[in-house]
């Protein structure tokens, strides 16, 4: 039951995250359908297969230090940096407004701390794992 409740509040931060994502979009320029921002959707989608592809390929037998998950965790970083860069990038350019910038890197963080729960409360050997779904 608690990897239930873990789920559902998953799935609720990510969805404030997504909505403050779509605010900054609304709310990005004089007029509405300005959808620049939603860039960052790549950045979500291709941030946890670096980590992915890692687990499935490391030996987790070994206690030091693994090359192959630290370059996933370099790659990984460099996602999160760079979802990170484009709405500056775009808000320097005014492209978007400084506010739609905030929201969009707010969005950021609420996103990517979702994943990161994620990984935490699935990401164990336990009993429970994200390997059941």
């Amino acid at each position: 039951m608690a990897g239930i409740k873990a789920l559902v509040g998953l799935s609720f931060s990510g969805a404030i995250g997504l909505t403050f994502l779509l605010l900054g979009c609304a709310l990005a320029n004089e007029q509405y359908g300005l959808y620049w921002p939603l860039f960052v959707l790549i950045f979500y989608i291709l941030s946890p297969i670096p980590i992915f592809i890692s687990r499935r390929l490391s030996d987790d037998t070994d206690s030091s230090s693994n090359a192959c998950r630290e370059l996933a965790y370099f790659l990984t970083t460099g996602i999160v940096v760079s979802s990170f860069g484009v709405p500056i990038l775009l808000a320097r350019t005014t492209t978007i407004r400084w506010g739609a910038c905030g929201l969009v890197m707010t969005g950021n963080a609420v996103i990517f701390l979702t994943i990161l729960g994620f990984f935490l409360v699935f990401g164990g050997g336990d009993d429970f794992s994200w390997e059941q779904w």
